[in-house]
């Protein structure tokens, strides 16, 4: 049927609830489906046994601690028992329509990836799934939310064994990756297909305590800035509105609105250029050039913050 594998956070405390919540739901989608996690974060191995998952402790990281994209990812694809394979968030839960959208597409292609946007809701207990309708009830509490992220959010991967050969030394965690690998699935000429229509990938709230920086660490930090360094840039990184295909009742369309966002995409990295290399340097000029006139007249920052202060 298909191969889940994720790596997630110390299983404890909120974020042992979330992640225990989010494993249980995939196994659950089919009796033949197979989770594989990854990394010996504290609790892994003893969630591993509780859930009847494959526990695979080893990963190669990077310098600062956080596993690598290309070691987990060539992994799966080498000891999956499945032919279809999905890297998923280890706090993402998924219900049925998963399945049928993931079944849908691979009758209709022989390779291809799956993204699909996610929903964000608050959930803080163990689930209980022996419910029969924990399913809609965790739906209902996602419409209510109506936190829906933007196609930016980039949770879970479902693709065929053959993509994703050849990575580079990504890290997961941070940003930049998701995105470098919906590029290379279209620099491979694979269809990627948008399937938030049919697939309802719940978020479970969680905060950024694991990061010494918090979230600008984990946005904005060194590793961040390595991921883009190393996926080569703006011009390598694409997002689910850039998907080939809709899966949709009608089966698989063309994405025509994904011409729409490569046009943004280019707007918005022409305003950064022009801001950056055209406006920013002559505002300074300017201010360097006006600076012994500027000090004549008493017009300097400083004198501005002492009047407001004796106002």
């Amino acid at each position: 049927m298909l191969t889940f594998f994720t790596t997630g956070k110390p299983f404890t405390g909120h974020n042992g609830v979330i992640q225990r919540n989010a494993l249980k739901s995939w196994t659950l989608l089919h009796p033949d489906v197979e989770v594989i996690l990854f990394g010996n974060d504290p609790g892994a191995a003893e969630v591993a046994g509780e859930l009847g998952l494959r526990h695979e402790p080893h990963t190669k990281k990077n310098d600062a601690g956080s596993n690598r994209v290309d070691d987990m990812f060539a992994r799966a694809r080498a000891i999956a028992r499945h032919e279809i394979l999905c890297y998923s968030n280890c706090d993402i839960i998924l219900m049925s329509g998963f399945r049928r959208a993931v079944e849908r597409v691979a009758t209709a292609r022989r390779q291809f990836l799956i993204v699909g946007r996610r929903w964000d809701a608050e959930v803080s207990q163990p689930l209980n799934f022996a419910s029969a309708d924990w399913q809609a009830r965790l739906r209902d509490l996602a419409l209510q939310a109506n936190r829906r992220r933007t196609p930016d959010w980039i949770d879970y991967f479902v693709f065929s064994r053959s993509l994703f050969a050849d990575l580079p030394p990504l890290v997961v965690g941070r940003v930049h990756w998701d995105h470098w690998m919906v590029w290379k699935a279209l620099q491979s000429e694979v269809p990627v297909v948008d399937a938030s229509q049919f697939i309802l990938a719940i978020h479970q709230n969680h905060g950024y305590h694991h990061h010494p920086q918090g979230k600008q660490g984990v946005w904005y930090g060194k590793e961040a800035a390595a991921n883009y360094r190393i996926a080569g840039g703006w011009k390598h990184l694409r997002t689910i509105a850039d998907a080939t295909e809709v899966l949709c009742a009608g089966g698989l369309k063309p994405n025509r609105a994904r011409h729409w966002a490569a046009a943004a995409r280019y707007v918005r990295q022409a305003a950064r250029f022009t801001f950056y290399r055209v406006w920013h340097p002559l505002w300074f000029l300017f201010l360097n050039c006006t600076r012994p006139l500027r000090n004549a007249l008493g017009l300097r920052n400083s004198a501005f913050r002492r009047s407001r202060e004796e106002a």
